[in-house]
């Protein structure tokens, strides 16, 4: 049965400042080499007709660092496919259609974001919906993809905020 998560952080800067972040590919690259995973790529950021921005990657880690909560469910490496699709900035907040599954492996995440005006900088809230098609064992993987989730959420936010600052 899949799980519901709400999750928020707030940013240093502005909804202007974190969404130009966003839509700069040194960013990603920077963002991606920050991620801790043993492999990760950009693998498509374009901009469609109506100025929404596409963003896809893709995350590995090696099997041996994987937890035994997930290697119950999936051998070898496991790789991370991720697709935001970011609307442009309306009335000081924008949003996005967030997607993440493991090739090879029954798990999916489907979500949207919020990014919006807070002082002193913006927030930034989730809700996703993970879902582990595996008996008995799926529910524990829901919760565990949900904490890791939550700490990448921080993670991702503390990495925005320090590049901001560094690249105004």
């Amino acid at each position: 049965m899949p799980r519901s998560f709400d999750m928020a952080t707030e940013y240093g800067g502005t909804v202007e400042q974190v969404h130009r972040a966003f839509s700069d590919e040194e960013y990603w690259l920077a963002r991606l080499g920050d991620s801790g995973a043993d492999h990760a790529s950009l693998d498509a950021m374009m901009r469609d007709a109506a100025g929404n921005l596409h963003i896809k990657t893709t995350q590995t880690l090696r099997a041996n660092r994987l937890p035994a909560v997930v290697t119950q469910f999936h051998r070898g490496d496991l790789s991370l496919i991720r697709e935001e699709i970011w609307t442009p900035i309306s009335d000081r907040r924008a949003s996005a259609v967030v997607r993440g599954s493991i090739p090879g492996a029954p798990a999916n995440l489907t979500g949207e974001a919020v990014l919006k005006a807070a002082e002193p900088g913006s927030q930034m809230t989730v809700a996703a919906t993970i879902e582990v098609r595996v008996p008995l064992l799926g529910g524990k993987i829901e919760n565990f993809i949900g904490r890791q989730l939550a700490d990448l959420l921080t993670a991702e936010q503390r990495f925005t905020t320090v590049w901001i600052t560094g690249n105004r």
